[in-house]
C-alpha cells in the first residue's frame, strides 16, 4: 500500500468502486467502523467522546463512528457544522441511520472544556478535501480542540490540512491518530500536514485494488517496492569489481572533508572500489586520511577527461566543496559524458545558478538518461527553479519537484525533512525516514555518497535515489541525538544488515 492518492485521485477511485456495484453508503459504513476499530486504542471504559461533523462525506463518516460508539455504552455527543436540512448523498443516509440527537455547537464546545485525558474527540468536520482556509468559527472550534487535553481522532486528515499538499489553511487540528482509507495521501507524509497526523492508519473500506490501475497513482512513500533488485548482501561469488566503482571529484586542499565523506558514504553503501579524484596539492590532503579508498591526482581538466575514458568507472559523485565557477561547470560537464551514473550536489548545482539552461543542456546531451540525480536543499532549489516556488498556501512540494525533474531531465531529489524525490517521467516518492538531526554540516555529503554508491552498482537514478534517502534517514534514526555526519557512515553497516535480514525473510 506505498501508493499515494491526491482527494481528487481518491474522489475517483470511490466513484469507480460505486459505478462497479458498491453502494457508497456501504463504503461509509466500512469507513466509520474503521475509524472506531482503530480509535480502541485510545478508549477507556469511562471516556466521553465527542464527534464534530463536517457538511460532506467526512462528516457521514463521524455519523457512522458515532452510532457505533453509542452501541458499545459510551456517552457520545454529535455536533454539525450545518443546518442537517442541508445534507445530501450517503452523508444525509448515514444522518438519518443514526439514533442520536444532536448536539448544539455551542454546547459542543462548552462539553470541550470539560473533557479530561481519558476523553477522545473525533474530528470528522472536512477531511482531506479542503482546498480553502477555514473561516473564523471553525477556526476558533480547531484552536479549541487543540487546547483540549484529551486525544483527538482524525477522519481521512486532519481538518485544516491539505490532502494535496500538506499546507495548513490557516489553522488545522492537532490528532494523535489519524485513520484514512484505501491509501494514504501526500498530505499524511508532507510537512507541515504531517506533524498535524500523529500516528496514521490506513483502512481498507471495500475498494479493490484493481482500481488503481484506472485511477493512475504517480506518488508513494518511500520504501523498498521502490528500489529496484540490487541485493543488499553481496553474492557469495561476487567480488569488488562487480559491485561497481564510484568517482567523487574533491574540492581543492582546504575544502577536501566533504569529499571523503562523500567516499566513505559510497564505500558504505557497497560500492565496491571508490577513488578520489582531485588536484596535487588536495590529493596529498586525501592521501593522509584515506585508506582503503584510492586517490588519483587529475590537475587539469584534459587528466580528468583522461580517467573518465575508463567505462569501469560507473558513477560519479562531484559538487561537495567543489567550489563554485566555471571550473566547476566544466568539470560537471566532463563527468556528464558516457553513459555512467551522476549525482550533482551543492556547487556543482551553484555554479549553474545564473545559467541552469547550461546544466539542463549538458545533461540532456550526455547518454547516461535516466541515472542523473540533482541533490538541491530547499536555497539550491530556489535558485535553479525560481518560478516553481509557488504560493505558501498552495505550494506542494511533490508538484514542484516533479516539474522541477522534468525541465531538468534528471532525477531530483529535494531535500528537507519530507524530502521528495522526482524523476522526468512524473513518478515521485515522499520520505519518511530520518530525523531533525540530520541538518547537520556534512550529512548532505554523506547521501551524495550513498547515492553514488547505489548507482554504481546499477540501480537507476531513482532507485538509487529513493534507496539513498531513506538508509541515510535511517542512519540517522540509529546515530541518535548529537550525530555528525561521520556518525552516519558508522551507522550505515547496521542499516543494511538490517535490510539484509528482511529480505532474507522473503
Amino acid at each position: 500500500m506505498h501508493e499515494l492518492l491526491t482527494p481528487l485521485q481518491m474522489k475517483k477511485a470511490d466513484r469507480l468502486t460505486i459505478e462497479g456495484g458498491i453502494a457508497g453508503i456501504e463504503l461509509m459504513h466500512n469507513a466509520g467502523k474503521g475509524v472506531f476499530d482503530a480509535m480502541r486504542q485510545l478508549l477507556h471504559a469511562n471516556s466521553r467522546i465527542l464527534v464534530f461533523c463536517g457538511p460532506g462525506n467526512n462528516g457521514g463518516d463521524g455519523f457512522v463512528v458515532a452510532q457505533l460508539a453509542a452501541n458499545e455504552d459510551f456517552s457520545v455527543r454529535v455536533g454539525l457544522l450545518c443546518d442537517p436540512e442541508t445534507l445530501e448523498g450517503d452523508a444525509e443516509l448515514a444522518y438519518d441511520e443514526m439514533d442520536l440527537d444532536l448536539t448544539s455547537m455551542e454546547n459542543m464546545r462548552a462539553a470541550l472544556d470539560e473533557l479530561g485525558e481519558d476523553d477522545v474527540i473525533v474530528d470528522a468536520l472536512f477531511g482531506a478535501g479542503l482546498s480553502r482556509p477555514l473561516d473564523d468559527e471553525v477556526l476558533e472550534l480547531v484552536q479549541q480542540i487543540n487546547d483540549s487535553p484529551s486525544q483527538c481522532v482524525a477522519v481521512d486528515l486532519p481538518s485544516g490540512v491539505s490532502g494535496r499538499s500538506g499546507a495548513v489553511l490557516g489553522v488545522a487540528v492537532h490528532a494523535d491518530l489519524t485513520v484514512t482509507f484505501f491509501r494514504a495521501k501526500p498530505g499524511h507524509y508532507l510537512y507541515p500536514g504531517r506533524s498535524h497526523c500523529g500516528e496514521v492508519v490506513v483502512e481498507q473500506i471495500g475498494l479493490e485494488d484493481a482500481v488503481l490501475k484506472q485511477v493512475g497513482p504517480t506518488a508513494s512513500y518511500n520504501c523498498d517496492i521502490l528500489w529496484g533488485d540490487v541485493p543488499d548482501e553481496p553474492g557469495i561469488a561476487g567480488h569488488k569489481y562487480n559491485r561497481g566503482h564510484t568517482i567523487v571529484v574533491s574540492g581543492p586542499k582546504f575544502s577536501t572533508g566533504a569529499s571523503r565523506l562523500v567516499a566513505l558514504g559510497a564505500q558504505r553503501a557497497g560500492s565496491g572500489l571508490v577513488t578520489v579524484v582531485a588536484r596535487e596539492q588536495a590529493a596529498l590532503v586525501h592521501a593522509a586520511h584515506l585508506t582503503s579508498v584510492m586517490i588519483r591526482p587529475a590537475e587539469r581538466i584534459a587528466d580528468l577527461e583522461r580517467i573518465l575514458e575508463d567505462e569501469r568507472l560507473n558513477s560519479v559523485v562531484i559538487g561537495p566543496a567543489a567550489g563554485i565557477g566555471r571550473e566547476t561547470q566544466e568539470r560537471v560537464a566532463e563527468c556528464l559524458t558516457g553513459e555512467r551514473g551522476v549525482v550533482l550536489d551543492a556547487d556543482a548545482l551553484m555554479s549553474f545558478e545564473d545559467n541552469p539552461e547550461d546544466l539542463f543542456g549538458f545533461i540532456a546531451e550526455a547518454g547516461s538518461a535516466g541515472r542523473v540525480v540533482l541533490t538541491p536543499h530547499e536555497g539550491e532549489f530556489r535558485r535553479l527553479f525560481p518560478d516553481l516556488l509557488g504560493r505558501a498556501s498552495t505550494d506542494c512540494k511533490v508538484e514542484r519537484t516533479r516539474k522541477a525533474a522534468e525541465r531538468a531531465g534528471a532525477v531530483v531529489v529535494l531535500k528537507g525533512a519530507d524530502t521528495v524525490i522526482a524523476d522526468p517521467n512524473g513518478h515521485a516518492a515522499i520520505n519518511t525516514s530520518g530525523t531533525p538531526w540530520l541538518a547537520t554540516a556534512g550529512s548532505g555529503d554523506v547521501l551524495a555518497g550513498v547515492i553514488g554508491g547505489y548507482l554504481a552498482q546499477g540501480l537507476s537514478g531513482f532507485e538509487a535515489a529513493a534507496k539513498g534517502v531513506w538508509v541515510h534517514g535511517r542512519a540517522a534514526e540509529l546515530a541518535g541525538a548529537g550525530l555528525i555526519a561521520e556518525d552516519l557512515i558508522a551507522c550505515l553497516p547496521e542499516v543494511v544488515s538490517e535490510l539484509s535480514e528482511f529480505m532474507s525473510d522473503f
